[in-house]
């Protein structure tokens, strides 16, 4: 008898060609989002970023890191997050009122962009973040699976998704389920797909975001290592820019 095997060579070619995707059809999204911040930054706001689960790894990938823009203020809550309790997070996610207590604490202004992804774009948690920005003036960008959220049914009581009550939606390609290889024998998916996908689209914002600097003759406040010599020296006089709005640079 011989053993089926999950077919783990073709998971790089199907990673690199789920990028290639998000290259090729979402870069006028990407675009929009990209101006949407630069716009938010350059009148005095900031690009928040808020995500729930393994999604909020985007927050991450977006806050003092290497490269990385300063304006970006990241709102993670614990009991959101797996690391604090996994059972906990999806429950919570699943909530009424969470997303509201979050970003009345955030500090959200009108004229800010806010980036939100949630791979199902079901959840309570990310529509009720997207319903409550927008009413207070923010634009709303989204990182969303359009394949899952189309096959998948809302939990927010209004019945919308996070698609659909944004102002921009950029597709990760992420396939529902999000795995790009199935279990032999089974209906079963794995290896993983949606966070390669927005990480590389919360990296493709970025760059966009400071060509918009570079084409304005400025200099993108994008900060340096700080383990390379004189990083912390460079890094310190663009962090004391945004220390009295963005809580986590203290």
């Amino acid at each position: 008898m011989t053993t089926q095997l999950v077919h783990d060579s073709e998971y790089l070619p199907r990673i690199c060609g789920m990028l290639r995707q998000i290259e090729e059809q979402e870069m006028d999204a990407i675009r929009q989002a990209a101006s949407a911040a630069y716009r938010s930054i350059r009148g005095g706001g900031l690009l928040h970023a808020f995500s729930t689960g393994h999604s909020h790894m985007i927050v991450e990938e977006l806050f003092y890191r290497s490269g990385g823009l300063v304006p970006v203020n990241p709102i993670l809550r614990e009991d959101l997050m797996l690391h604090s309790g996994a059972i906990t997070s999806t429950r919570l996610e699943r909530k009424c009122g969470i997303a509201t207590e979050i970003l009345e604490q955030a500090g959200l202004a009108p004229g800010d962009t806010l980036l939100l992804s949630s791979n199902s774009g079901i959840n309570t948690v990310p529509v009720e973040a997207a319903l409550y920005a927008r009413e207070r003036g923010v634009t709303v960008v989204s990182v969303t699976s359009l394949e899952a959220s189309a096959l998948l049914k809302s939990r927010h009581p209004s019945g919308k998704k996070l698609c659909e009550v944004s102002d921009v939606v950029i597709d990760n390609h992420a396939p529902l389920g999000d795995g790009l290889l199935e279990l032999p024998g089974s209906s079963q998916v794995t290896g993983g797909a949606s966070t390669f996908g927005s990480l590389f689209i919360a990296q493709r914002i970025v760059l966009c975001i400071e060509n918009l600097y570079l084409a304005d003759g400025l200099r993108p406040p994008v900060l340096s290592s700080a383990n390379l010599p004189g990083g912390d020296e460079f890094n310190r006089e663009l962090v004391q820019q945004y220390q009295g709005r963005i809580r986590a640079l203290r």
